[in-house]
């Protein structure tokens, strides 16, 4: 029976489990890593795609994303240092830009302002998409079964792996590419036109988790 992955965590030597992230050693050696698109809750699988729970492996030229990265025995991994701190502010930072500010945000203690909040960031300096036909609707109300707040959403795809994986009805995806991607349905339908006949499904839930 295998004793466990040996590695350092912020000057510390820690143990990792069969199948562990460096986020999920970190998370139970009491350790706070940031993070958007992962969510830590039976089924939901680690994604690493927004990077704001970026962390330092020595020897390494890029960081790493902690919430799919599996310590490997004797690596060094730095979650608090000045490096992997600014990487993951200027993340929030970047995502904030385009959020509503925070006293007009539909909800403003939402998973995403706490981890803005625990990075100190409040405002960005980076110029939000003001192109016309880039900003989307406030409100996408327009199918019985679910309602989100678009202006709201980071690309996270954390409601699609919720539908797909989880409640495993997959009438959501992710369309367009960059600044253009967008929450859409999966169905042959607009998501404003003539609907479908399928069984209303609960991802209003999962959808706001895109906040």
């Amino acid at each position: 029976m295998s004793d466990g992955i040996k590695f350092t965590l912020d000057g510390r030597e820690v143990v990792a489990r069969d199948g562990e992230t460096i986020w999920e050693v970190a998370k139970r050696e009491g350790k706070t890593i940031p993070h958007l698109c992962h969510k830590d809750q039976v089924g939901y699988r680690s994604d690493g795609n927004c990077r704001a729970c970026m962390v330092e492996v020595e020897g390494e030229r890029t960081l790493a994303a902690s919430c799919v990265r599996a310590p490997a025995e004797g690596m060094v991994v730095n979650s608090d240092n000045a490096r992997a701190r600014t990487a993951r502010k200027m993340v929030m930072e970047l995502l904030v830009a385009d959020q509503p500010a925070r006293e007009e945000a539909h909800d403003t203690s939402s998973h995403f302002w706490n981890m803005a909040e625990v990075q100190g960031v409040t405002d960005s300096r980076f110029p939000p998409k003001l192109e016309e036909g880039r900003i989307p609707p406030l409100l996408d109300d327009s199918h019985v079964a679910m309602r989100v707040n678009l202006d709201a959403c980071i690309s996270c795809n954390l409601c699609v792996r919720a539908c797909r994986e989880v409640q495993v009805n997959d009438v959501i995806g992710m369309a367009g590419r960059g600044h253009d991607a967008i929450r859409c349905s999966t169905r042959p339908t607009t998501w404003g036109g003539p609907q479908p006949v399928w069984p209303v499904v609960n991802v209003c839930k999962p959808a706001r988790l895109a906040r």
